[in-house]
């Protein structure tokens, strides 16, 4: 049994070898995410390695440039690190200086200015605890909250009830975002995204071709959550990050939340952040790190993601072989995947969409095996892959990108071939499609939708119920 949800995989030293990467996509994963955080030298020959294996497997194989964003860092410290005490007195401020076991750097005056006594600013990633005493001109004392604390370079800083907005790319993103289309990224993930308006800034700066993962790991994304829904192509679920701004309790039902919301505007959605966490470090999971696939799964994700467990866990293929396995088990119980989203999606007056509703309940029908999408833009394909239909969904493209982009989707099997010239020419590549599946046989349906007149994007607006043999 194929398993219909994805896997990304992000990229770092554990699978850069070339027998790694083949062996992660034979157990199952559909992408790989480059991290821009860090550095990305050399990123081109891994990159060239993948697309290599690519054409070897004839698999489609999804890359995503996750942008640093706007995170905020302490700046470097002696010996890379220094230990605090608990309740001892630590300052916080604008000075260049390299930080030591009293002080260090906090490059942000904006936010300096802002902070009030009670504050409290967490560092890498909400490790370690510090409550803000006083403030000065250009600095503030606080006094660590936390056992064994230990103040590392560069490392991340988060200060919760602050309301800081931020609207605009950064230097490095644009940057980042030059040198993701150079190396030919299909995705483009925002992070610390607060409003749309950092997916219409990105939107500009892109190839056409292109999709935007829309990173949801605050209370200002959250509160503008629907506009930012419309706006980008895809969400991620990163919990990691949202957990120290909401809480950890409050994750799981936002989660559930996010998912049906981008259900009904036909935008798939990505799970992120310790899901198989133990594995960076042991061969085997945890029941609940099991169940937590399994929920995202039955809540109706399209795609859950490795981290560091990929990264540079002792274990990435063990991770990747627990996650597929897990996905495919859990599949196997919500098999009616129809009746799960059939009510929820919003036409909003979109002609393109409404056409395609009507492929929800023709493929309810159990004898309609495969669903043949001819998509220039991948539109159609996010559409059809959101109603979540029991048949197999078939993308046809003559974008490579596009392939690549859509292949990250729910259920989708992507195929790079010419487009068709004419209605006549449709059928018949999609006939030639067809005798290659093993899964469909003579007198099964499969339905076929396409735009005419052909070659331009955007535009299906046809639906043939196509029995096979006939």
């Amino acid at each position: 049994m194929e398993k219909k949800a994805k896997i990304i995989a992000t990229l770092g030293p554990s699978i850069y070898g070339k027998n790694k990467l083949k062996k992660l996509m034979d157990l199952g994963v559909d992408a790989f995410r480059i991290n821009f955080s860090h550095n990305t030298n050399g990123i081109s020959k891994i990159v060239s390695r993948i697309r290599k294996i690519e054409r070897s497997k004839n698999k489609k194989i999804s890359l995503i440039a996750d942008l640093q964003g706007v995170k905020l860092r302490v700046g470097k410290i002696n010996n890379d690190s220094q230990k605090i005490k608990y309740n001892q007195k630590y300052i916080f401020d604008i000075k260049k200086e390299l930080g030591n076991e009293n002080r260090i750097t906090l490059p942000y005056p904006k936010i300096i200015n802002k902070l009030k006594k009670g504050n409290k600013i967490l560092i890498d990633d909400g490790k370690f605890i510090f409550v803000v005493v006083k403030k000065l001109n250009k600095s503030i004392i606080t006094v660590c909250k936390s056992q064994n604390c230990y103040i590392k370079s560069n490392k991340s800083v988060h200060i919760q009830n602050l309301d800081i907005t931020f609207n605009k790319l950064t230097l490095k993103d644009k940057k980042d975002i030059k040198k993701a289309i150079k190396i030919g990224c299909n995705w483009i993930a925002l992070s610390y995204i607060q409003n749309a308006k950092l997916i219409h800034e990105t939107r500009k700066l892109i190839k056409k071709d292109m999709g935007i993962i829309s990173k949801i790991e605050n209370k200002h994304a959250l509160r503008n959550i629907t506009d930012i829904i419309k706006a980008t192509d895809s969400i991620m679920i990163a919990r990691g990050d949202l957990a120290i701004d909401i809480g950890h309790s409050e994750v799981p039902k936002v989660q559930l939340s996010l998912i049906k919301k981008c259900s009904q505007f036909s935008k798939s959605v990505i799970v992120a952040t310790q899901m198989l966490e133990s594995m960076i470090e042991n061969n085997t999971a945890t029941r609940a790190e099991i169940n937590d696939i399994a929920t995202a799964i039955f809540q109706g994700a399209d795609t859950v993601m490795l981290s560091a467990e990929a990264a540079i866990g002792k274990f990435p293929t063990q991770a990747v072989s627990t996650m597929a396995q897990t996905i495919i088990s859990t599949e196997k119980y919500k098999k009616d995947h129809i009746e799960d989203f059939k009510n929820s999606i919003i036409s909003n007056k979109d002609p393109v969409k409404s056409v395609l509703l009507s492929v929800k309940d023709i493929a309810y029908n159990p004898n309609v095996k495969a669903i043949i999408v001819f998509s220039n833009s991948g539109k159609s394909a996010k559409l059809v892959s959101a109603m979540r239909p029991a048949a197999k969904i078939l993308t046809i493209s003559p974008n490579i990108n596009v392939s690549r982009q859509v292949s990250l989707l729910w259920g989708v099997q992507s195929i790079n071939s010419r487009d068709a010239s004419d209605w006549k020419d449709m059928m018949s590549i999609s006939k030639e499609i067809i005798k290659k599946l093993k899964f469909i046989k003579k007198n099964d349906y499969a339905i076929i939708t396409a735009g005419l007149p052909f070659g331009k994007a955007g535009m299906t607006n046809m639906i043939r119920l196509y029995k096979v043999g006939s």
